[in-house]
């Protein structure tokens, strides 16, 4: 069975969790990071799809929306599996997945995560900084990355792996 993971890290959170889950998938698994691979990607080519990003200013990444928009159809004849990583939680962090995810997709999903986040100082520019220290009012480097989201999320997508 082979599965892509296509996702945006801005900072290397998303990079990070997808990292993570790529561990915990069983069979074959190639990771595609939107902003910095350039590779033609064929969907038909996998047998399951997983895309995620992260929250920046309140929206997932623009690469992101637009392979959800370019690869619409094609998605809902697959078994795929949506995440997000940010730093919201409760019916906020749902909010930013469910603003993130056209809801025809979140609703034939196999699996969906809400992975966590971190706040890097050290990646980010100052515009950046200072966006999350006024609306959040954090002024130091913080990871709330949610592991054992991960692993449920990739028991999922195995659990439909190992019924085919």
């Amino acid at each position: 069975m082979k599965s892509i993971i296509v996702y945006c890290s801005s900072h290397g959170t998303t990079e990070k969790a997808v990292e993570f889950l790529k561990g915990q998938l069983i069979g074959e698994v190639l990771a595609v990071d939107l902003k910095r691979d350039h590779v033609k990607l064929e969907l038909m080519d996998f047998d399951t799809v997983i895309i995620g990003g992260s929250i920046h200013a309140g929206n997932i990444q623009r690469r992101i929306k637009q392979f959800i928009k370019q690869h619409h159809d094609e998605l809902l004849e697959k078994d795929f599996g949506l995440f997000l990583c940010c730093m919201r939680e409760g019916d906020t962090a749902i909010e930013q997945f469910n603003n993130a995810f056209p809801q025809d997709l979140r609703k034939n999903s196999v699996a969906l995560g809400l992975f966590g986040g971190e706040f890097l100082f050290s990646k980010m520019n100052y515009f950046e900084k200072q966006i999350v220290k006024k609306v959040v009012g954090v002024t130091t480097e913080q990871s709330n990355l949610d592991f054992e989201a991960i692993r449920e999320f990739a028991s999922k997508i195995n659990n439909v792996k190992t019924c085919v």
